[in-house]
């Protein structure tokens, strides 16, 4: 699948090509990256609870974090279901493509 487009299905079961922005490429990929730091910060702290310097990291990381995923949620819509996400009006899980699925 290429950049700008994802599989669209659609509840009859029919699946369509969707167009989709450069931009939220560009969103999806800056969190995917500021995510992997949060596991590798995490992991790391699970064996070195007393460094400072990676907690404070790990603490600044978790902002920006939720920072990107905020702008990315008012302009493509919600990241994490049941509750994890506010959705605006109209339900926008009926809405695709969902981050999974580009």
């Amino acid at each position: 699948m290429s950049k700008g487009k994802s599989v669209q299905q659609h509840k009859s079961g029919k699946t369509e090509q969707a167009t989709v922005s450069p931009r939220y490429y560009e969103l999806l990929q800056q969190l995917q990256e500021t995510d992997f730091a949060l596991v590798e910060l995490t992991l790391y702290l699970d064996t070195h609870p007393h460094d400072l310097k990676a907690l404070e990291q790990f603490n600044q990381l978790s902002q920006i974090r939720q920072q990107q995923a905020a702008r990315f949620e008012q302009e493509f819509g919600p990241l994490l279901g049941f509750g994890h996400s506010f959705s605006r009006y109209p339900w926008q899980w009926a809405e695709a493509p969902w981050p999974w699925q580009v």
